[in-house]
């Protein structure tokens, strides 16, 4: 028998990967969306397959699903500034609730499973790199809490089910990742300075563009969450990679692969906003013998063939709306 996996928030750049990852690797894969961000023709390759279902579910409301489980991934959750500054309610729900009812439903099964945090636990941190031990610089109350705290609490709530009910969980701390199936229009660094340079139009960096991140390619990202998901460790483990790059030198070589002539232009910096993000993988090359393998060159190359390969009126389509 096949082992089956649930991976909610299915229809996500992430999410999708992973679908495509476990069919590749011999599993029944039940992917779960309720496509308020998520988009089915990420998935669309993979209806035809026998291992693969699809439920247009909303996690946040009570999850049935029939037969044995071995695993469940829970990724369902807005991950774009753009997305969850408008809808502030449902991102904390679906950290909240959400992780509760896949918590709930991995016990009665008797199912491994992996929450997607990530990097913003640690908020502005005043520490650098960033290693699992930093409890962060968080600020609840800002306009980027509602996301920081819905993945600190299902942090929290993933370590009580673990502690007090013996369910077998994982926790995996995600860094900026890039590839293939972003939302050109999601707000973030690399597919807006994309989408504005496919464009025509000057490229955008907030602030001086001094701030930092670290950006990691998508299959790198999912191959350390597959070892960490059959790993025996359940404390959180950073993922990422650790290849720090300036946001305005980030913009100058995203204009050298596109060839355009835009200017790069200044805007004000939004509250909140990291000034460093940079991870300490140390942990994960210990314990799950990952580091990334794809250098940013090599990435940034094949999304932006991605990129530029869709219909133009994708280049232009406007950020969703609620």
């Amino acid at each position: 028998m096949k082992k089956r996996v649930l991976i909610t928030g299915a229809a996500g750049f992430l999410g999708s990967h992973l679908c495509d990852k476990f069919i590749a690797e011999g599993y029944r894969v039940i992917g779960m969306d309720n496509l308020i961000t998520g988009d089915l023709r990420n998935l669309e390759h993979l209806f035809p397959l026998p291992d693969f279902e699809f439920y247009h579910h909303d996690v946040t409301k009570y999850i049935h699903i029939s037969g044995p489980l071995d695993y469940i991934l829970h990724f369902a959750s807005p991950a774009s500034p753009i997305d969850y500054l408008k809808i502030p309610i449902q991102t904390l729900k679906v950290g909240a609730m959400g992780t509760h009812n896949c918590l709930g439903l991995a016990k009665d099964k008797k199912a491994r499973i992996l929450v997607a945090s990530t990097s913003e636990v640690y908020g502005d941190p005043l520490v650098h790199p960033q290693p699992e031990t930093y409890w962060g610089n968080v600020n609840p109350i800002g306009p980027r809490g509602v996301y920081d705290e819905a993945k600190r609490y299902m942090e929290s709530i993933a370590m009580a089910y673990h502690s007090f009910h013996k369910v077998d969980t994982r926790i995996v701390r995600i860094f900026n990742t890039y590839g293939p199936r972003m939302r050109l229009n999601d707000g973030r660094a690399l597919p807006a300075f994309i989408g504005q340079a496919l464009r025509g139009e000057d490229i955008t960096v907030f602030g001086e563009g001094t701030q930092t991140r670290s950006f990691c390619y998508v299959s790198d990202l999912v191959e350390g969450i597959y070892r960490l998901l059959l790993s025996d460790y359940t404390g959180p483990v950073n993922i990422g990679n650790p290849n720090e790059i300036s946001l305005r030198s980030f913009a100058e070589e995203v204009l050298a692969l596109t060839g355009n002539k835009v200017k790069i232009v200044n805007k004000p910096l939004p509250a909140d906003d990291p000034k460093q993000r940079q991870p300490d993988i140390s942990l994960a090359k210990q314990l799950l013998d990952w580091a990334p393998i794809v250098s940013r060159k090599e990435g940034l190359g094949k999304t932006y063939n991605y990129f530029k390969n869709l219909p133009e009126n994708e280049w232009h389509r406007l950020p969703k709306s609620f």
